[in-house]
């Protein structure tokens, strides 16, 4: 296939057409819930079973893969360069055994370093094409299980955006071809960059929190011009994806990070309401139901809150649903399913809540290393473990667990859900799971 050197390449394979129904467009898919609606999903799969197609990637990312179409999206980093001092934290620290199964991100090979955005066909996973670009600019900090593809991209069926976590944005068309590209400047926090673009309104929305100096951005998403810029402080961090729901009086822009949560109007990006107090190194992001934003804080053994939208001002006393002192994620974002909340913790403890009042329905350990959001759909909820293993429960008031699939793969990404398949994104390799069709 041929290449653009920082524009595309492109063999025609197909032409991805309108969004549909079953797109999964965005990080955890329509409206960031992580729901999928449609039915006939696959319990069981392995090597030998449901596996439709599996494709090498270009390089390695812990972005989650997107659908858009006939299209299914990932970007990755190619190369490596020294990330930081070596002594990154374990998710899994206070188990030895678990720990040790932990593991640096892999390398791809490569003569520079270069990011990269490929699409595959949905169908039987053929590469579709493939943009690449050298990654310019400082090589910022990060945290060895993640890198500058982290961030999962999003589309709006006309154009894919893909942020890296050096600032560099890129949007494409469907058929991969560059239509314009930004640099905002290197992210120097800790860990990294983490957040993921949302849209709005033919508005890319960026959350730029890092300790010089945070701030909110929106895009054309047309043009890749600045439509709106809040400053959000020096010192903030946050390594969520902000979630656009439909507040009580108004759209709000939900946002995650170590100071507190915030809202702010997506349109215009002025500051509606927050709530809460610090909490250290937050990823999850929100989830919305029926006028209720449920979070994780992240950290070790987090908070869970539930707050109404719609708020005005400090709201943490006026409009707390409930709030559960612990059982939280520190990297996975809530699921919320039928009216129950799922939730695992880094070393697999999964508690299911009622979404209403927050009380426990039960609580059990899979095991397993979890960096990965769950995702439901069919009846079913299905959690991604590091090691390679989905476990399948069956959604409900009773613990159920109906399978453990494992792949010879590493899984931080969160799984994608269209056409009736499950898209998983392992450090090499991306897989299509469903019946061969």
């Amino acid at each position: 296939m041929p290449i653009y050197t920082g524009g595309v390449k492109i063999q025609w394979l197909l032409f991805a057409g309108m969004m549909a129904g079953a797109d999964w467009p965005q990080w955890r898919g329509l409206g960031s819930q992580g729901i999928s609606g449609e039915t006939g999903l696959p319990v069981e799969w392995g090597p030998a079973k449901n596996l439709a197609w599996k494709a090498e990637l270009a390089g390695t990312g812990t972005s989650s893969p997107i659908v858009a179409g006939e299209l299914v999206i990932v970007t990755s980093q190619a190369g490596s360069y020294e990330t930081g001092n070596g002594s990154d934290p374990r998710l899994a620290r206070d188990e030895r055994a678990l720990a040790g199964r932990e593991r640096a991100i892999g390398v791809r090979a490569a003569a520079e370093l270069t990011l990269v955005v490929e699409a595959f066909r949905r169908s039987d996973g053929k590469r579709v094409w493939e943009y690449r670009t050298a990654a310019a600019g400082d090589r910022p900090e990060s945290h060895e299980k993640h890198n500058l593809a982290t961030p999962t991209p999003v589309s709006d069926g006309e154009r894919v955006y893909a942020w890296f976590g050096n600032g560099q944005v890129v949007a494409l068309d469907m058929r991969g071809k560059e239509v314009w590209k930004r640099h905002l400047g290197s992210f120097m926090n800790q860990w990294g960059h983490g957040s993921s673009p949302a849209l709005y309104k033919g508005l890319v929305l960026l959350l730029c929190d890092h300790r010089p100096g945070a701030y909110l951005l929106a895009l054309d998403a047309g043009t890749g011009e600045v439509r709106w810029k809040v400053d959000r402080g020096k010192g903030r961090v946050s390594h969520s994806t902000p979630v656009v729901v439909a507040g009580g009086r108004g759209d709000e822009l939900i946002v995650n990070s170590d100071q507190r949560i915030d809202a702010y109007s997506p349109a215009t990006g002025e500051l509606l309401w927050w709530a809460g107090s610090e909490r250290q190194t937050p990823i999850p992001s929100a989830v919305f139901h029926e006028g209720t934003i449920y979070l994780s804080r992240g950290y070790r053994n987090s908070d869970i809150w539930a707050l109404r939208s719609g708020g005005r001002g400090d709201v943490g006393a006026t409009h707390m649903k409930w709030r559960m002192p612990n059982g939280g994620s520190y990297v996975p974002s809530i699921l919320q399913y039928g009216g129950l909340l799922y939730m695992t913790n880094e070393v697999g403890v999964v508690t299911c809540a009622e979404a209403e009042t927050g009380a426990v329905v039960w609580k059990q350990r899979l095991g397993g290393i979890f960096f990965a959001s769950p995702v439901a759909g069919d009846g079913k909820v299905y959690m991604l473990s590091e090691t390679g293993e989905m476990f399948v429960l069956r959604a409900g008031r009773k613990m159920e667990i109906l399978a453990k699939n494992e792949l010879a793969e590493r899984f931080l990404a969160s799984p994608a859900i269209a056409g009736g398949r499950i898209f998983l994104r392992g450090d090499g390799t991306l897989f299509g799971i469903g019946a061969v069709k």
